[in-house]
């Protein structure tokens, strides 16, 4: 599994890993620019509440890696700059820790972020009765705020021996949800929720939904390459719902659950029109990956211009805060 999360690494810096043919469909929308703006872009206030903890920003840095030795170093990088930046971070699957207690120390950056919010995260496929106690005793002992579950079927139908029985897996889901003590997030890995997921968690006692929809990394297009070293199933890497479509499908079955929007989020505008859309807070993952090698400088400059982008939206369509950006809506093109 250690080569595997390392190729995992590789493949994302080297291939290319984005849909090639799919949008996020955000290009479609338009933030309405207001010309007379009574906002003062410095007042411009983008703090929110998420999984309760306060964030300066409603940033997430998305869910990538552990397991392997740079691993370590990547999460290090990038939860320091959560820390320093006042935002939140998602664990890559934590599956590894449960079998591997060297591995475990990729997942340590408590001793750089101690306020955070860190997010654990487990596979649905892997989620079982027999594991909760070994799964909570992971997410105690990197300090996790919250629990993020990634369902990834056809991820899983991609790799070599991947887990691809998901029969039970909502009930799975449901049992968990209530049988621990942290909050639970259900999360794609970029091929989108949409309506027939998000009705079976209507009365699901999770506490957030990220509907990681389709339009930046594939990750059926990933494990193609670490299985075969190319593309042998080229509909299947383009297969997913775009994210634009995943928010407002998942908004309109679950309209008070708090959602994250990723998937191909690039910039501050991308951003806050997600937001606008009706995201509570956004997620970003691979282009944070190369910066997250070099230093946690590198993360936190990135990080920093993607903020400031969104700070100028609201101030440009006239939105003091995040609820007046929620009231403005976005309008089609």
């Amino acid at each position: 599994m250690e080569s595997r999360k390392a190729k995992h690494i590789d493949v994302c810096l080297t291939e290319a890993v984005d849909y090639q043919t799919v949008t996020t469909g955000l290009e479609r929308v338009v933030l309405p620019y207001n010309a007379l703006t009574q906002t003062s872009l410095g007042a411009v206030d983008l703090h929110t509440e998420f999984l309760g903890v306060r964030l300066e920003a409603p940033v997430l840095i998305g869910a990538m890696t552990g397991g392997a030795e740079l691993s370590g170093v990547i999460n290090r990088n990038l939860a320091a700059a959560a820390e320093k930046l006042g935002i939140g971070m998602m664990l890559g699957s934590q599956r590894i820790m449960l079998d591997d207690e060297v591995a475990s120390s990729s997942f340590a950056v408590r001793n750089v972020a101690p306020e955070a919010l860190l997010i654990g995260n487990i596979g649905l496929a892997q989620v079982s009765d027999e594991l909760i106690p070994q799964l909570v005793a992971a997410l105690d002992r990197v300090g996790a705020n919250a629990l993020a579950v990634h369902t990834n079927p056809l991820q899983e139908a991609m790799q070599h021996e991947g887990d691809t029985d998901f029969t039970g897996s909502i009930e799975r889901l449901r049992h968990l949800a209530a049988a621990i003590d942290y909050p639970v997030m259900l999360k794609e890995v970029g091929h989108g929720i949409g309506t027939a997921a998000a009705a079976e968690l209507v009365d699901c006692p999770i506490a957030a939904v990220d509907v990681a929809g389709a339009g930046g990394t594939s990750w059926a297009r990933v494990e193609q390459y670490v299985r075969y070293g190319e593309i042998r199933y080229p509909t299947l890497a383009e297969w997913g719902i775009p994210t634009a479509q995943a928010l407002r499908e998942v908004r309109g079955i679950l309209p008070d659950m708090p959602l994250v929007a990723s998937g191909g989020i690039r910039t501050g505008m991308d951003a806050a029109k997600a937001l606008a859309m009706g995201a509570d807070v956004v997620a970003v993952a691979r282009p944070l990956l190369a910066p997250a090698i070099e230093s946690t400088a590198a993360v936190s400059d990135w990080l920093q211009s993607f903020i400031a982008e969104l700070q100028i939206c609201l101030h440009g369509c006239g939105a003091v805060d995040l609820a007046a950006l929620r009231r403005r809506g976005v309008n089609p093109l």
